[in-house]
């Protein structure tokens, strides 16, 4: 079985498209968790903000042991600890919180911080962070993804997170972005298994050729 960090390298070289469930509620997991999986998707985060994230987490970690599966809008280190009891292993926040960082580090979680400046992204890979996310990304264009790629080190993960279509995938892909967080594209409050399914499928078509 890998790890946390093996699943993430997997899925980014697989399909790199972390699926972003807001509001998700806890009975409708599992109908979610296999249309995303069906169609290959295997990163998958559940906001804490959403309603009984963490019986969400729990049941899709168990029923899908091959996926990353784990938490968005995590903000404190307490965050960290409950994801990881409820058997996530992915950490994805709004923004770069060292403690939050390092206590995923310690449990060895994949932690993906929220950060917009060159300033942040450095404090952020120092810190011990897996990769990168660029939040928001409608105010992180190509332009600013491929200016960032010039200046951090190589084999920095990217991820633009925000107002990411099958449109623009490809230009923030030629600008260096090494994967994405998709939300209300994908999932929203209301939105049924079957049309996640379908939305899946329209950005691996847009993901495929390029990614």
């Amino acid at each position: 079985m890998m790890n946390a960090h093996e699943k993430f390298e997997a899925a980014l070289n697989h399909m790199p498209l972390v699926a972003i469930l807001r509001g998700l509620p806890a009975q409708e997991a599992l109908a979610v968790g296999e249309a995303l999986t069906s169609t290959g998707w295997t990163l998958i985060e559940v906001p804490l903000n959403s309603p009984d994230p963490l019986t969400s987490i729990a049941a899709l970690a168990s029923n899908f042991p091959k996926a990353l599966i784990g938490a968005g809008t995590v903000i404190t280190p307490a965050d960290v600890r409950n994801v990881h009891a409820a058997g996530g292993q992915l950490i994805v926040s709004p923004n770069f919180n060292p403690m939050v960082v390092r206590e995923a580090v310690r449990l060895g979680l994949v932690c993906l911080p929220g950060v917009m400046t060159a300033t942040e992204a450095f404090a952020a890979l120092e810190t011990g962070a897996t990769g990168l996310k660029l939040f928001p990304a409608e105010m992180i264009s190509p332009a600013v993804v491929r200016a960032l790629r010039a200046v951090l080190p190589a084999d920095t993960r990217l991820l633009p997170v925000g107002g990411i279509t099958p449109e623009n995938i490809s230009s923030y892909l030629k600008a260096g972005a090494s994967g994405f967080g998709i939300g209300s594209a994908l999932y929203k409050p209301g939105t049924t298994a079957a049309e996640v399914q379908a939305s899946a499928m329209n950005f691996i078509a847009a993901c495929r050729g390029p990614c």
